[in-house]
């Protein structure tokens, strides 16, 4: 079942409380002594950054099914420690990110220590009105000879991953202006050499391991840039996705065809209801030939037998990657029969022919946003295993490398508004997922039941 931990940091007893709380995350995940250690030190330096610049804030520490989504193989995990803030922002992220800046009369190494100990790291601040930052931790640190730090021979990127596991130095930082910081994107060209490859995935933990067809691979820090939080590719590269080079996405109304798709990414953030250990809603993303689909359930209610039914859902979203989304709820359905049930909304798409398909089953939002303005996405009325509705209806739509798709349970207010930033499809996914969460609530307005939330959004590209 999705197991998350929700330490609120209001002093500095709590900061202890984090550390014990992703020690125990990194038990889960199988990290060793020296990478618990590193995820431990991220936790506290991530958490004492909340006392010190923000007064408080909020620690969510998750297991995440990451890296590579390859069909088959074994299922590894990452510890995901996110921290959002509702503080004054930082105003200069460049400078916050370098060793020895400090604003209080620290050592300053704090997110230094960070970018440097996570196998990804992506902060995103907004002067007045706080900051998200979203650290992973895997087995395997990044440059790691380890089967976790080798993603070379796996990579369905549009580059190539060293062999032997070459880290990509640096991490980027995402401004109060929507462009990332540290002359990335869209500010300024990637550095030579340092392109984006890899591939990763992120999901709810169901304490399952995948079945074949499902998402599985190791922890893709090698050759990644920090930050991303899973990308997928479909140029050349050690493997391609069907063996087919990319194409770019059909014409749009103005008939001018969008630039070619060439990686994806998912992430996400999940807040169980009142601090409880086990949160009713699960996000997961899989992959079959072309097709990647993710998916954001919500279990009837809150409690673990909301994450029964929720952790059904994504379990069997393994055995039926290959299905379209109309056909994967109609098997849903009889899979989560006997539980509470659940709504459950599916997003695939075929990264070949660059189309997105949706269907849902209940009260889980989804938003598109094409060519800056976002559409819903409509859910039928219904609970999964319960009562499904006659007809499934899917709607399509184009994807391109200015796409962004929100899913979100009910735990969000119900006018709840999609960031706006203009670098959102350059943005770790899980960055966005937090930005959903820290713009519609606050410390006096925590969030009102289990509340998770799922992105899907391209990688950018190599250059601007």
């Amino acid at each position: 079942m999705p197991r998350v931990w929700d330490v609120p940091v209001r002093d500095s007893t709590r900061v202890r409380d984090a550390r014990v709380a992703v020690e125990s995350a990194a038990a889960l995940a199988g990290l060793d002594e020296r990478r618990t250690a590193a995820a431990a030190l991220v936790a506290t330096e991530l958490a004492t950054n909340l006392l010190k610049h923000a007064e408080g804030g909020q620690v969510l520490i998750d297991v995440v099914a990451p890296p590579v989504p390859r069909e088959g193989g074994t299922e590894s995990r990452v510890v995901q420690i996110t921290t959002i803030d509702h503080g004054p922002g930082i105003a200069d992220m460049p400078a916050a990110l370098n060793d020895g800046f400090s604003t209080t009369g620290s050592l300053g190494a704090g997110l230094g220590t960070c970018q440097r100990l996570a196998d990804d790291f992506a902060l995103h601040s907004t002067p007045g009105r706080g900051t998200v930052a979203v650290a992973r931790v895997g087995t395997t640190p990044r440059g790691g000879g380890g089967p976790a730090g080798r993603s070379g021979g796996d990579s369905l990127s549009g580059g190539r991953v060293p062999a032997d596991g070459t880290a990509v130095p640096g991490a980027p930082a995402w401004s109060e202006d929507g462009a990332f910081a540290g002359d990335w994107w869209p500010g300024g060209a990637a550095r030579a050499g340092h392109t984006p490859v890899g591939a990763v995935t992120c999901g709810a933990l169901t304490g399952h391991a995948a079945a074949p067809g499902g998402a599985a691979g190791s922890p893709g820090q090698a050759g990644s840039v920090p930050g991303d939080g899973g990308v997928l590719g479909d140029g050349p590269g050690p493997q391609e996705v069907s063996g087919a080079p990319g194409r770019a996405a059909r014409p749009g109304p103005s008939g001018d065809r969008s630039v070619p798709l060439t990686r994806v990414r998912a992430g996400g953030v999940n807040i169980p209801y009142g601090g409880a250990e086990y949160s009713g809603d699960a996000w997961a993303w899989v992959r079959s030939g072309d097709r990647l689909t993710l998916m954001l359930a919500d279990g009837l209610g809150h409690g673990p037998e909301a994450a029964r039914a929720s952790s059904a859902a994504v379990t069997a979203l393994h055995r039926w990657a290959h299905l379209t989304p109309a056909e994967s709820l109609r098997r849903l359905h009889d899979a989560l029969k006997g539980t509470r049930g659940a709504a459950v909304a599916l997003a695939q798409l075929d990264v070949r022919a660059g189309r997105l398909r949706f269907a849902g089953i209940g009260n889980v939002g989804a938003r598109l946003r094409t060519d800056g303005t976002w559409r819903p996405l409509l859910s039928r009325p219904g609970i999964v295993g319960v009562h499904r509705p006659a007809t499934l209806r899917e709607e399509e739509a184009d994807w391109a490398a200015d796409r962004l798709l929100v899913l979100h349970t009910d735990g969000l207010p119900s006018r709840w508004t999609p960031p706006s930033d203009a670098g959102l499809p350059a943005a770790d996914p899980a960055v966005t997922a937090a930005l959903a969460i820290r713009d519609a609530s606050s410390p006096a307005r925590p969030v009102r039941d289990d509340t998770a939330v799922a992105v899907l959004t391209p990688t950018p590209p190599e250059h601007p």
